[in-house]
């Protein structure tokens, strides 16, 4: 029974703390959607130049047919490395409006140049200064 107990308590042991030396990889999962695919689409768009620009949703709501959503995430693990979503929503056929991290400027969001901008601002900001 005692040998039991402290085998139980070594195998707990190792599944807390984990093995030094085990390479865990990047898990990808769900939709890619980049700023430049959003930035394609225009108010009024069929559902299926929609489906032919951002791919095939990872989430149609069986409740709300005009509901898409683009979900994607990267782990390491149990670390989360990155989380993006869009949202697409219709009129019947027709585009009416997207939401999520990435908003077309033809629906309110900025536009791409405007961050770039930002971006390179970041990056100026950052470089250390010559002494």
């Amino acid at each position: 029974m005692l040998l039991v107990a402290l085998a139980i308590t070594c195998i707990t042991a190792c599944s807390a703390v984990g093995f030094p030396g085990v390479y865990r990889i990047d898990v990808e999962q769900g939709n890619i959607v980049t700023r430049e695919m959003v930035d394609q689409l225009q108010p009024g768009m069929s559902k299926r130049q929609v489906r032919f620009i951002l791919g095939t949703p990872l989430v149609e709501d069986s409740f709300n047919r005009d509901r898409w959503d683009y979900l994607y995430n990267k782990r390491n693990g149990l670390e989360v490395l990155a989380e993006e979503s869009v949202t697409v929503h219709f009129e019947g056929d027709k585009l009416s409006s997207v939401t999520g991290d990435y908003v077309p400027s033809a629906f309110g969001g900025e536009s791409n140049t405007a961050t770039d901008d930002v971006e390179e601002a970041a990056v100026t900001e950052t470089e250390p200064a010559e002494s």
